[in-house]
């Protein structure tokens, strides 16, 4: 679907259909995006603890290096954003194509060096032996076909910035149904396959994103999507400007998350496990948010491309209205019911018991993190990427890494008190965020 900009003054009523339009796609497809890393952790979660610490520190390596790949979908959803508002659809292509080489280069690089040592960071995270084995081999195999990963994300980003919503939610929907029907049977052994365990995890998911990868390749083809000409470096340039302080704030924030994970492993398996859990149920909640983000960015890009300030204005309070609505339910829901979800992924007492306690935590950044995903969605569509990156930098090292090694490392707290450091780090980052976007001229933005 295209994101209209037939009239000149459009009722707020208008607006908000226009937004919820073009949100709920992406707030499905992120839901659906997660779900095939919760699902690993849900099947693995019958093989014990540590094949759940193996999956979740394969995935944890993987998000880390998608870092670089959000910052090139980032700037290439807002870049193309602005053109598709201002109508200059030939560029958009040409970005598109221009994009493509480059994730593909990129691809290539990543690919080889997680395959080779992705298996020794695990060591280096201080993983026991056992989590090491299983996680090596999950890990070579997600990070050998990471082509399939990183052209989903790729080409869903293009067609985010056209405001085509709806055909990234299909090849992710699609993905999801393949890795369910393909997972269970490979790492378990039914229906004739071989019990493969983890290594079967890593499998499904490489099968199912390929499919995936094939349909959107073939949907950006057949609607013009992509134009295929000589390599446009100036749209590039624009592209990585927007981009790169992207990529540093993933970079910034997963590294650090890797840090704080390895506050987490200190305390067992069982509180990893937990923490695994927890994540994956949590990522519920927030992946709304964040797709809301994603929303809000290509909104404000495409009014902001139209000249339309008034639009963009409202496009962002519609996304915000919708993100704070569905992450409250969340919170409530964690609150008040977490031994039921934890004890859907696990039955061990102990993991049910920390992770409850995690779901609990978890429950009052919920409106904070809200705030958050949109704001810095709104703040990347005007391409003030930078600010969000330096927020980011000094919430996830100067506030939950540092306070978690304190915590851990100096005062020899408890678990609980090192999970709560990361409430902080949130209500930090929706306040700085939101005093930046109510001060922000959004009049003569150009990227």
């Amino acid at each position: 679907m295209l994101f209209p900009f037939t009239t000149s003054h459009r009722k707020p009523v208008s607006i908000r259909r226009n937004v919820l339009r073009l949100s709920l796609p992406v707030l499905l497809s992120s839901l659906f995006q997660r779900l095939v890393s919760i699902v690993d952790v849900f099947l693995t979660g019958g093989l014990g603890a540590s094949a759940i610490a193996a999956t979740g520190l394969g995935q944890l390596l993987m998000v880390t290096t998608m870092t670089v790949f959000w910052g090139l979908s980032t700037g290439v959803t807002v870049v193309i954003s602005h053109l598709w508002g201002a109508g200059r659809r030939e560029d958009a292509g040409r970005a598109a194509y221009v994009a493509c080489i480059a994730g593909l280069g990129m691809t290539a690089l990543c690919s080889l060096a997680g395959s080779h040592w992705g298996g020794d960071i695990t060591r280096l995270m201080g993983a026991a032996s056992n989590v090491q084995n299983l996680a090596a081999e999950y890990i070579r195999l997600i990070f050998l076909w990471m082509i399939w990963t990183t052209g989903l994300n790729l080409l869903s980003a293009i067609m985010h910035g056209t405001g085509d919503t709806r055909t990234p939610m299909e090849a992710i929907i699609l993905v999801n149904i393949l890795h369910v029907l393909l997972a269970w049977p490979l790492i378990y052994g039914k229906w004739g396959m071989p019990a493969l365990g983890v290594k079967g995890a890593a499998i499904a998911i490489n099968c199912s994103e390929f499919i995936g990868f094939t349909y959107l390749l073939v949907q950006a083809l057949r609607k013009r999507y992509i134009t295929f000409s000589r390599p446009d470096f100036v749209l590039f340039d624009k592209i990585w400007k927007v981009g790169w302080p992207v990529a540093l704030e993933r970079v910034a924030q997963q590294s650090g998350q890797l840090f704080y994970s390895s506050f987490i492993i200190a305390y067992g398996t069982s509180a990893y496990a937990a923490h695994q859990i927890g994540l994956s149920i949590e990522s519920l909640s927030f992946m709304p948010g964040a797709g809301m983000g994603i929303a809000a960015a290509t909104l404000m890009g495409q009014s902001l491309g139209a000249g339309k300030i008034r639009r963009a204005r409202i496009s962002h309070n519609e996304a915000l209205r919708l993100a704070v609505g569905v992450m409250t339910v969340m919170a409530l829901l964690f609150f008040f019911a977490p031994h039921l979800l934890i004890g859907l992924f696990s039955n061990d007492p102990d993991v049910i018991e920390k992770g409850s306690m995690f779901l609990k935590l978890v429950a009052f950044a919920q409106v904070p993190l809200a705030i958050s995903f949109v704001y810095a969605g709104s703040l990347r569509g005007t391409g003030d990427t930078f600010y969000v990156f330096i927020v980011t930098l000094l919430a996830m090292w100067g506030i939950r890494v540092a306070f978690s090694w304190v915590a851990a490392s100096w005062l020899h707290l408890s678990l609980y008190a090192v999970w709560g450091v990361f409430l902080i780090d949130w209500y930090f980052r929706g306040a700085a965020f939101a005093w930046r976007y109510h001060r922000r001229d959004l009049h003569g933005v150009v990227l």
